[in-house]
């Protein structure tokens, strides 16, 4: 076990060394001259020359990459290129907001997500199964911004209410906290709901078939236990597995619904990042990401392992 985790661990650093690649030379094809824009139409030439020259600008790309990657691996993300503050503590402390909101969907859709699919799949072909695959396609469908918009609308013209502004954190006040987070983290959660719902609901059919669980049933054994002791049970590996992937997905694609609420976390931070072409800012956001992300991916691999014995890893 431990030397898999290792060598999941050591696979972490050509990936990243990768998605650093690829968005750095990105960010680099952009057009227009990234001095200018942080400095405005009105910055002479000195000091456009001495921002180009603070940060490389100046300095061939590849040089630019590897002053960059070279600070990374020593935990220095640098400065941003406009206000001139450290990046990692900003990033960390944005993320913190980030992964509240996505442990907050999660949870929403977990809920929702897993008894209807558990239902579904028991009662195959009825009224209640069709009813949880409508919603579990609406779920999937509709995008999560023209939801929020909806949601945002109906509230505020049917019941006068508008969704609070700004960030509070919990330790500070978790009744405020949660008033600000539900309704985005609701809105996230739909769509991760009915990805885990349709998968739920296959899972358990495809368990329900096995010949054990005709065994099982055969020996008299109640149902609610065959449902829950072996067929769920059994069924949780790919639930896991697309939940990991959800969660995943979640923490670098809250960019429009942190705009839409106003909550000043890390997909915000990405956001006006880019709008600002504070390319350090960029860079360090998605890198973080990058690592958290596939963090979850082995974290998911390891529970496979607990929810199935049958699994080893070496």
């Amino acid at each position: 076990m431990y030397a898999y985790i290792i060598r999941r661990l050591l696979m972490v650093i050509p990936v990243l060394l990768g998605v650093s690649i690829v968005i750095f030379f990105t960010l680099r094809v952009i057009p227009g001259d990234v001095a200018q824009t942080i400095l405005g139409t009105s910055a002479t030439e000195e000091s456009l020359a001495a921002l180009r020259g603070r940060f490389g600008l100046d300095l061939p790309v590849y040089e630019q990459y590897f002053m960059w990657i070279s600070g990374i691996v020593i935990g220095d993300f640098g400065v941003s290129m406009r206000t001139g503050a450290e990046i990692l503590p900003e990033i960390i402390s944005r993320f913190a907001i980030t992964f509240e909101l996505t442990m907050l969907a999660a949870i929403i859709s977990w809920i929702v997500a897993i008894p209807l699919g558990i239902i579904a799949g028991i009662r195959r072909n009825t009224k209640t199964d069709f009813s949880v695959r409508i919603i579990s396609l609406f779920g999937v469908s509709i995008p999560n911004f023209a939801l929020a918009t909806i949601l945002i609308l109906i509230l505020s013209l049917a019941f006068n209410y508008s969704p609070p502004v700004g960030y509070v954190g919990f330790f500070a006040d978790p009744v405020t906290n949660l008033k600000i987070l539900f309704l985005p983290a609701f809105v996230l959660g739909t769509a991760m709901a009915g990805a885990v719902m349709r998968m739920t609901r296959s899972s358990i059919l495809e368990i329900l078939r096995q010949d054990f669980i005709r065994t099982v049933r055969a020996k008299g054994v109640k149902e609610r236990i065959v449902i829950f002791n072996h067929a769920f049970k059994n069924a949780l590996i790919p639930i896991l597995t697309i939940i990991g992937m959800q969660v995943g997905v979640l923490l670098g694609g809250t960019v429009i619904i942190e705009q839409i609420f106003s909550l000043p976390g890390l997909g915000q931070m990405v956001l006006t990042g880019i709008n600002q072409r504070d390319f350090t800012v960029v860079q360090g956001a998605i890198l973080f990401i990058a690592f958290v992300f596939m963090l979850i991916n082995l974290l998911v691999d390891l529970l496979y392992s607990y929810l199935d014995p049958r699994i080893k890893y070496k």
